[in-house]
């Protein structure tokens, strides 16, 4: 039986250090060989994704007041409460977990922006997968599903091209931002239902 436990934990080391391996192999491949020209574009792209992650329930929310729409004031509440319950979570697990930011470990890591936080999970990625997977659910059309996960997708990127953030922070975000916001649809649409009966 030790041997049994001594062999499944020898495993779950080697798997833990080779992830870790191909995390950082990621991320030194995108950052070190980037274009330093698209450096101000990609910081404003992350400078961005608070206020616009915001502005999308708001925005859905205030349209559903001024046509009087029902449906569509109960979707931008379930988009916000979505995103904020992805960012609770988000900033819950950086506390927790507490990984230093990839310049801290690494000194070929040269970060465009400093960030102080804790780097596990990447926020950025968490609002803008909430928000993408929000207005997916939505509209359901592949003309702002397409741009919606477009962006999404270039902000997590953006996280590693600026070197803030491993491929596994920036991972685990879009997990959290799109299942939180899952989540708050399904709750958005069993209540509906429940107020029918």
């Amino acid at each position: 039986m030790k041997i049994f436990f001594n062999t499944i934990l020898t495993f779950l080391l080697s798997f833990s250090l080779s992830a870790q391996t191909l995390d950082i192999n990621i991320l030194r491949d995108i950052h070190t060989h980037r274009n330093q020209g698209l450096d101000p574009t990609f910081k404003t792209l992350s400078k961005a994704t608070y206020p616009i992650s915001a502005a999308v329930p708001i925005g859905i929310f205030g349209i559903g007041l001024i046509k009087r729409n029902k449906d569509l004031q109960r979707q931008g509440l379930a988009a916000g409460a979505g995103l904020v319950v992805s960012l609770g979570t988000s900033y819950i697990l950086k506390k927790v977990i507490d990984r230093p930011r990839p310049a801290e470990k690494y000194p070929f890591i040269h970060p465009y922006i400093i960030e102080t936080d804790s780097s596990f999970p990447s926020g950025h990625t968490t609002a803008a997968f909430s928000t993408a997977t929000s207005l997916s659910l939505m509209a359901r059309k592949w003309y702002v599903i397409v741009p919606a996960y477009l962006w999404a997708g270039t902000v997590a990127y953006s996280r590693l091209y600026l070197g803030v953030h491993y491929p596994s922070d920036v991972l685990a975000g879009a997990l959290i931002g799109a299942g939180s916001a899952w989540a708050s649809y399904k709750v958005n649409r069993w209540l509906q239902k429940k107020r029918k009966y």
